[in-house]
């Protein structure tokens, strides 16, 4: 269940849906087409990550979702402009099937937009009770054994955690009060953990990451991850920062702008949800460079990144990256990236393996934040007094381990010699 029904998951829906009639690949899944090795080199397992694990199959999902605009998926496909016409109508039957319940939304958390197809309530607490019997309803009209629920809405406006997000007595005396801290995203977070349900954020809200729901997820066994989707320019400097490190050199300074023209680009196009989206892409260099333990080299660079709504682009974004380096001697150099990338795109595969690692993780025991799928996100999620990892390597080991782990199979470190292996 997503909520949101826009350019992201009608993408992902579509794809799903392609994928299971054949007419394409899941390219960008690693729960579908990456290997995984196990054992020593000279062994020569690597198998599919979803023949090593018990992942649900793609035949065995079933899509639901919330918007403000009652648009079914069809529609929605059509209107976003991610996908050409003839991908949308070979699953236009699959598609005009899925038709959004009334969201919890609220115009004030998300400036530029507003629809019609909204929950009605005296206060924030009884939006969160009719989001958890949505909930209940679709696993008994689909007749579905599990539930995953993965954030594909767009971002709301900056909100930093308090005292009304401290304990959950305190997060449930402020939905009652219908407190101005409790976004609408944090009632779906707050239903789908009250409810037994796994919850990923990809937006860079504060939704599941603070302390009440973090708890809650902890009592009610329940895996949470986030926060916001790592697709394009955040995605290239968890490559090329760790790159740059790696090698010792210097940096002066990371200018990043982007143009995008879609629902999210017109959202974050209001200064106070793009501020929301600043501090997620912000958190990235820092974690990753260290300039605390090598301030040297990285004790001084700036870092700016700019967003602007283009309409004409549409879903296909534009980011420009301007990388100044320093090298031997102190002599300055330049990267220059310019990646032209189709948001959705990027974004659909990740949703899906959310959904299914996420399910995973449930079925297998594990609770709380899956510091394991930090690889997915701009700003991922740690446990409380630990820093985040942004190294999109260490990312993939930590993921590809905790796998290991979970089959019952050796973690691999790479410190063996070749003849001690």
């Amino acid at each position: 269940m997503t909520p949101g029904l826009g350019a992201v998951a009608t993408t992902f829906m579509a794809g799903v849906e392609s994928v299971r009639r054949g007419y394409s690949l899941p390219i960008g899944s690693l729960t579908q087409m990456a290997t995984i090795r196990l054992g020593k080199r000279t062994e020569n397992r690597a198998p599919l990550i979803k023949d090593l694990v018990p992942l649900a199959s793609l035949d065995d999902l079933v899509f639901g979702a919330w918007d403000p605009f009652p648009d079914d998926a069809y529609t929605a496909a059509c209107k976003a402009g991610v996908l050409e016409r003839a991908h949308i109508e070979r699953v236009a039957e699959f598609l005009r099937g899925i038709t959004p319940l009334p969201a919890a939304f609220d115009n004030k958390y998300v400036t530029r937009i507003n629809g019609p197809n909204v929950k009605r309530g005296k206060t924030k607490r009884d939006l969160a009770e009719q989001i958890r019997q949505d909930i209940r309803d679709f696993k008994s009209r689909h007749k579905v054994d599990r539930v995953v629920v993965v954030w594909c809405a767009s971002t709301e406006i900056y909100i930093k955690a308090g005292a009304a997000h401290a304990t959950l007595e305190q997060f449930e005396k402020a939905m009652e009060r219908n407190d101005e801290a409790i976004a609408p995203s944090m009632l779906y977070a707050y239903a789908a953990l009250m409810e037994g349900v796994p919850f990923a954020n990809g937006a860079p809200n504060l939704t599941v990451d603070m302390p009440c729901l973090v708890q809650l997820a902890k009592d009610r066994a329940v895996p949470i991850s986030g926060k916001d989707f790592k697709t394009g320019q955040t995605w290239m400097k968890t490559v090329i920062g760790p790159g740059i490190k790696a090698r010792m050199l210097g940096l002066a300074g990371w200018y990043s702008t982007n143009i995008l023209g879609n629902r999210d680009g017109e959202v974050l196009d209001d200064p106070a949800s793009f501020k929301t989206k600043e501090e997620s892409k912000l958190s990235v260099l820092h974690s990753i460079l260290q300039p605390e333990t090598h301030p040297a080299l990285y004790g001084d660079f700036s870092h700016v990144v700019r967003i602007n709504y283009y309409k004409p682009r549409g879903d296909n974004k534009e980011g420009w990256d301007n990388i100044d380096i320093v090298g031997w001697m102190g002599y300055p150099m330049q990267i220059k990236v310019n990646f032209l990338c189709r948001d959705s795109i990027l974004a659909a595969p990740l949703v899906l393996d959310l959904a299914l690692f996420s399910d995973f993780a449930h079925r297998s025991g594990l609770k709380g934040i899956q510091e394991w799928l930090s690889f997915y996100y701009k700003s991922p999620m740690a446990a409380s007094g630990l820093q985040p990892e942004h190294d999109l390597f260490i990312q993939q080991t930590k993921l590809k381990n905790t796998l290991r782990h979970l089959a019952g199979e050796e973690q691999i470190t790479h410190l063996g010699l070749e003849y001690y292996s």
